[in-house]
């Protein structure tokens, strides 16, 4: 297998676009599974000398193999980007992806908590009072405040928060920053992890990522996850726990509360509108809802 091609595109990817981390691991992944592909089925160990029968080829394999049509789509996202990569930078003269159907996907709405499940979990004595109590309720606070991606939640600095303003700065998708405002009950939740931090750890250096383990280490993605469906299994019983359904609740709830959809995308640092509209999907099947149980003739 010819890796120069993927290597080339992941560089571009990761210092051109400025993709996070995580994406440029995704599309390495994607690349290599596609590449092992055609070299095992087709003889080809060359990326760039595939064309659209092979590519065909490879969505129809998936399908029978019972992988996600959105699974799938991103796959064939991840090649449209190489393809057009190398057609950028003249290795070759077509993008072969021009002539590849992507399969339709159905809509799915976002997992979100109910409110009052929401109430339920933060009203409990679900949390401990000890260090990894407070801690643990500063994480699901944040989360539901800010409405904050995992990965933006483990790398907030103690110099990222405004306790003044009452905002916190987040670094996001492709680098992006962007100003959060923070509730007064998330607020209180971190002065409080940050009292027992002190009494346990000491001061915390202000360029120190906020959320740490009890040794004193900085958290990890499983960690959190671990965290996260601990709680909502008290409180939950829908399929998804975990942080990005409480990315899901907080834009849920904003909505169905009356905020404004484009104030909403400017919080969860969405580059277009259409990745925020999702959310009204559920506002519309609450109000179905309602209208069900309260008209006479529903």
């Amino acid at each position: 297998m010819n890796a120069i091609p993927i290597t080339q595109h992941l560089d571009y990817l990761r210092f051109e676009r400025r993709m996070s981390p995580n994406t440029v691991v995704a599309y390495q992944g994607d690349l290599e599974q596609f590449a092992q592909y055609a070299e095992k089925t087709f003889q080809i160990s060359d990326l760039l000398a595939v064309d659209a029968d092979v590519i065909r080829t490879w969505i129809l394999t998936m399908m029978e193999e019972g992988i996600t049509t959105r699974s799938i789509n991103r796959k064939i996202s991840c090649l449209k980007s190489f393809f057009n990569y190398h057609l950028k930078v003249g290795h070759i003269t077509e993008n072969v992806m021009h002539r590849v159907i992507a399969p339709k996907v159905s809509k799915r709405l976002p997992h979100f908590v109910e409110k009052n499940d929401m109430e339920k979990l933060f009203s409990s004595d679900l949390f401990e009072n000890n260090f990894e109590g407070y801690r643990d309720r500063a994480i699901m606070e944040l989360f539901y405040a800010t409405g904050m991606r995992l990965s933006e939640l483990l790398n907030i600095k103690l110099s990222d928060i405004d306790f003044y303003e009452q905002n916190v700065k987040v670094l996001g998708k492709r680098n992006k920053e962007r100003i959060i405002p923070v509730s007064n009950v998330a607020k209180e939740a971190l002065e409080k992890y940050f009292s027992v931090y002190k009494e346990q750890f000491g001061e915390m250096n202000k360029n120190s990522c906020i959320f740490v383990t009890d040794k004193n280490k900085k958290m990890y993605p499983k960690a959190i996850y671990n965290i996260v469906r601990k709680y909502l299994d008290c409180v939950t019983t829908i399929d998804k726990r975990s942080p990005h359904v409480l990315r899901h609740t907080f834009a849920t709830h904003l909505l169905n509360n009356g905020a404004d959809i484009n104030a909403i995308k400017e919080i969860l640092g969405h580059s277009s509108l259409a990745a925020t509209q999702v959310y009204t999907h559920n506002s519309i099947e609450k109000l179905k809802s309602i209208y069900k149980q309260a008209h006479p003739r529903a």
